[in-house]
């Protein structure tokens, strides 16, 4: 934990060295850097490391251990204490601490409803659990080298040979790159592009995730309206036709489910020919759509090399794993390859390695069909669950898009939701501010316990109308 004590020594300062020393342990503990239980250095490191005498740093771990901070023990060295006696003056934990609001429900926990994770049933985890076990004994044996920053050849091979039969892709594995998911495949991708400053289309609604990374990639977003062919390819080329880029989910619309129709796809590649823009494929779902066998990728029908496609294995095993692809075009693989040498994040070859294995002997697929027929049983328990508290709901994708009087605030209700255990998500967010917004929850169908659907269905029910209650003007009630 060396790394976490960033104290700097002050010779000239009025405090003494051992003061110092303490209060850099004290901020340390404070900001969180060294949590309860965290092991510090011993004296004699820390001596070395900060070039004090040892008898400077064990009179400063001896006034913390007066002051019950830290504890120390011969067989467990010196640790934070598991409660550290409060003091007056700390400060209050940091903002940068809590995530956003937008993102709390990735990071509160499995609760039903949940968006954007799968399901536990049905998942073969002990198998899972051995193949990784396996790839890494394999991973500690091997000489210590750096991995390819493309990725595993063995699992870039296996990506692509999926691709070819489940997306219609046909791609070398020396087009796949790997990428620290769904956000590292597209930040990966906006690098290499280098568009600034220029306009993309941005699905309306569309995953607000991506909103924010194309503003942070300095691209100016133009809300491009959604209806049931999928995104509006005429309404864009009238907004912004000489955008340098489209972000979209042609597979199933995120979050609304529609599928892009064939004649909206040419006609979104002849602009994309015609003006020299890209084509992001978001391929968040893959295969992995329920009402129909799954829709070709758009990648399939470019001829000309304007679609970089964008897969993850988020929704389909764990979003844990942090693996997502990138397919780029043939022109494009000498450019990615730089940009993944010197600034790609692809996750540690051990998984790579357990992954490829997964699918090289067709655990992968199996898995695919078991979650498809486990999650389409779930989606239409969900919407008749909804429908029989008299909402309106359709399945769009992994999710139930339930629609809300437009007086009641979703957001609202999704974190009374959180509250009492469930784990809607707003819809309004997922529109382009400034544009006509719907009041709605999207519905995780993966996390569905069927078992208690009937009574969260019906507590969300409840807690709708009491919000409902509340945002009601005086002069209604």
């Amino acid at each position: 934990m060396a790394s976490a004590l960033r104290i700097r020594i002050d010779r000239s300062a009025p405090a003494t060295l051992t003061e110092q020393i303490r209060a850099g342990v004290l901020a340390a503990i404070d900001s969180g850097a060294l949590a309860p239980g965290a092991r510090l250095p011993s004296w004699l490191a820390l001596a070395a490391q900060l070039g004090v005498a040892r008898g400077t740093v064990k009179a400063a771990y001896e006034r913390l251990a007066d002051e019950q901070v830290i504890v120390s023990s011969r067989p467990g060295g010196t640790r934070v204490a598991d409660h550290p006696a409060s003091r007056a003056g700390v400060a209050p934990q940091s903002e940068a601490d809590t995530p956003p609001a937008l993102y709390q429900h990735l990071f509160g926990g499995a609760a039903m409803f949940q968006m954007g994770v799968p399901g536990s049933d049905g998942f073969p985890a002990s198998l899972l659990a051995r193949l990784r076990a396996h790839a890494a004994r394999a991973e500690t044996a091997a000489p210590a080298l750096y991995p390819d920053p493309r990725g595993e050849i063995e699992f870039r091979r296996e990506i692509a040979a999926h691709l070819a039969l489940a997306r219609g892709i046909e791609c070398r594995p020396s087009q796949v790159f790997i990428t620290a998911g769904f956000a590292g495949a597209l930040g990966l991708a906006l690098r290499v592009l280098s568009v600034e400053g220029r306009e993309a289309w941005m699905e309306n609604p569309g995953f607000f995730q991506s909103r924010k990374a194309l503003e942070l990639a300095r691209l100016v977003p133009v809300p491009v309206p959604v209806d049931d062919e999928g995104v509006d390819v005429p309404r864009g080329i009238e907004l912004a036709p000489a955008a340098a880029l489209a972000l979209v989910t042609p597979g199933q619309q995120a979050p609304l489910g529609a599928t892009l129709s064939l004649a909206r796809r040419v006609e979104l590649l002849a602009w994309a020919v015609r003006t020299g823009a890209w084509i992001l494929e978001d391929d968040y779902l893959g295969e992995l759509q329920l009402e129909r066998r799954a829709a070709p990728a758009l990648a399939s029908l470019d001829r000309e090399g304007r679609v970089i496609h964008m897969g993850s294995f988020s929704k389909t095993i764990s979003p844990a794993l942090r693996l997502g692809f990138i397919v780029a075009p043939a022109g494009l693989v000498s450019a990615f390859t730089q940009a993944a040498l010197y600034f790609g994040s692809a996750p540690g070859p051990a998984i790579q390695h357990a992954i490829a294995d997964f699918m090289r002997e067709g655990h992968y697929m199996r898995h695919l069909r078991r979650m498809k027929r486990i999650y389409s049983a779930k989606s239409h328990a969900l919407q008749a669950a909804l429908e029989a508290n008299g909402y309106r709901a359709h399945i769009g994708g992994l999710g139930a898009v339930m629609y809300l009087p437009d007086h009641v605030p979703d957001i609202d209700v999704a974190r009374e939701a959180r509250v009492h255990g469930l784990a809607p998500v707003p819809l309004s967010p997922w529109f382009s501010p400034g544009t006509t917004h719907r009041s709605g929850l999207l519905l995780g169908v993966a996390t569905v316990d069927e078992a208690r659907l009937a009574t969260a269905c019906s507590q969300l029910h409840r807690l709708i109308e009491d919000v409902a209650l509340k945002a009601r003007p005086r002069s209604s009630r």
